[in-house]
């Protein structure tokens, strides 16, 4: 039994490693090593368990909270989860002690085999933080440094775990995941204003005159519609930075990272077919919109190389 296989039979967290078949990149995909495929498992289940806890999505007093060491009463406080959260943290990178949290034990074995730092896990923990008392960006400069704590941290982790982290890479890895935030940001325009967030730079907002009201319509206007086209090709430039990414390694670590770059693509691309219009509902891409895109990487990045 795989350590991933371990962490399942707890039913505190079997909801969280199944949440990974709806993201819009394949998480760790079957043609991954084994233990490539356990370790990215492993970090993906703290990087979802801390965005559950900062999004409120676990059950008040639930497992979870329980695994943390958190009294009755405490589990819907997010800022005592978080924190509870970043202490059993510690504990993985202790030498001695075991962490109480079943996800947190079974990230243990991969922040060991993989010499892993604390630092892109505390990030995660950070953005979340940030997410309690942040709830609008001024500018874009702001966004991106919100990005630098919630999704940068993770490309980090896979060229870790996979023994090809460089500074250039590094580089790239962080423009890739920068704009798969801002895709998802962009698909859930109406899911985070309706917890009171807005990810689309005021100074942006202003410059194409869309008011906080204008996002809670039924559905988008002209403005709103123009804002959200111009945010996607930000991120579409900064996808583009990828593929020198997915050209500069071989084999199946090559075709994992289109897999992020074309997610990426093919999320931007399900925006676009929507007409811009995001606040029906996220739009979603299907999967032969997925696999067209990561080929389209591959070929240009095989060109480029």
């Amino acid at each position: 039994m795989t350590r991933t296989q371990r962490a399942r039979t707890d039913a505190a967290v079997t909801g969280t490693l199944d949440k990974a078949a709806d993201e819009n990149f394949p998480v760790a995909p079957f043609f991954l090593p084994r233990a490539w495929r356990d370790d990215l498992m492993a970090v993906y289940g703290f990087a979802r368990l801390v965005d559950d806890i900062g999004d409120g999505d676990l059950a008040p007093g639930g497992a979870d909270a329980r695994h943390l060491g958190l009294e009755p009463g405490q589990g819907d406080d997010r800022l005592a989860l978080l924190d509870a959260l970043e202490a059993d943290l510690h504990r993985v990178f202790a030498s001695t002690g075991d962490p109480r949290h079943p996800l947190m034990r079974a990230l243990r074995p991969t922040v060991r085999r993989c010499a892993l730092t604390p630092e892109p896990f505390l990030g995660l923990v950070e953005a979340n933080r940030q997410d309690q008392k942040v709830r609008r960006y001024g500018t874009y400069g702001e966004l991106l440094a919100y990005c630098e704590l919630s999704a940068n941290p993770v490309g980090r982790l896979v060229l870790q775990i996979t023994g090809t982290a460089s500074p250039e890479r590094i580089r790239r890895s962080d423009a890739v995941c920068t704009a798969l935030q801002i895709a998802e940001h962009l698909q859930d325009v109406a899911e985070d204003l309706g917890r009171d967030r807005i990810y689309l730079p005021a100074e942006d907002m202003a410059r194409f005159h869309v008011g906080e009201a204008d996002l809670a319509a039924p559905s988008a206007g002209a403005a709103v519609r123009t804002l959200v086209a111009f945010e996607a090709e930000r991120a579409g430039h900064l996808l583009d930075e990828g593929i020198p990414l997915v050209g500069s390694v071989h084999g199946r670590l090559g075709l994992l990272l289109a897999g992020f770059v074309g997610g990426g693509r093919a999320a931007l691309g399900a925006v676009r077919a929507a007409g811009f219009d995001v606040l029906p509902g996220p739009p979603r891409p299907t999967a032969p919109r997925l696999l067209r895109e990561v080929g389209a990487v591959l070929r240009r990045a095989h060109r480029e190389r």
